[in-house]
């Protein structure tokens, strides 16, 4: 039988920066965006707030690029601070790169297993899908699942009783199945 489970975000992940001011390693993001013109060019930034001082710095989203080449409908998410647009952008790989920054996604997001009828079940089938790029170890998705200690989950797996396609010792953040047999 198989079982489709979501990992879906809950809010926004911690940005792990160094803080110039503090010295703090977590920023928060404000969901505001700073666009300045200098005649045809723009700069555009995403302000993330650090959680030690309060100081806010800013991502480079946008550097020196032509009002022209930027679709209309983007220039209006910027312009109206759009929540959807920052989680876009933090987990856009290039800015990540660009602003030498990381995503700390502890709790912030949840595992959807549909209820807990798979509980019962001796072999079980998952279909593990995310709704944003999200980092984490299988073993900690299979054991928050079907509700057992990640020592049990990785017993199981030594044991071949926990059978998938990746490494489960790893991290991923794509979709994945696995077989779960009691």
């Amino acid at each position: 039988m198989l079982k489709t489970w979501m990992v879906i975000p809950t809010c926004l992940p911690i940005v792990r920066r160094r803080c110039h001011a503090c010295a703090s390693g977590r920023f928060r993001a404000s969901g505001k965006f700073r666009v300045n013109a200098n005649h045809k060019l723009l700069d555009v930034w995403l302000l993330v707030l650090c959680a030690g001082c309060g100081e806010t710095a800013k991502l480079t989203v946008l550097e020196r690029t032509t009002v022209r080449s930027i679709p209309p409908e983007l220039l209006d998410r910027l312009h109206d601070n759009d929540p959807g647009l920052t989680a876009e952008l933090l987990q856009d790989p290039l800015v990540q790169h660009r602003n030498r920054i990381a995503l700390d996604w502890d709790d912030a997001w949840r595992l959807d297993t549909g209820g807990s009828d798979h509980l019962n079940l001796e072999v079980v089938d998952v279909a593990v899908r995310f709704a944003a790029r999200i980092p984490i170890r299988p073993l900690r998705l299979i054991a928050d699942g079907f509700r057992l200690p990640r020592a049990e989950v990785s017993r199981l797996a030594t044991e071949g009783k926990v059978v998938s396609a990746v490494r489960l010792g790893g991290k991923v953040s794509g979709d994945f199945t696995f077989t779960f047999k009691r």
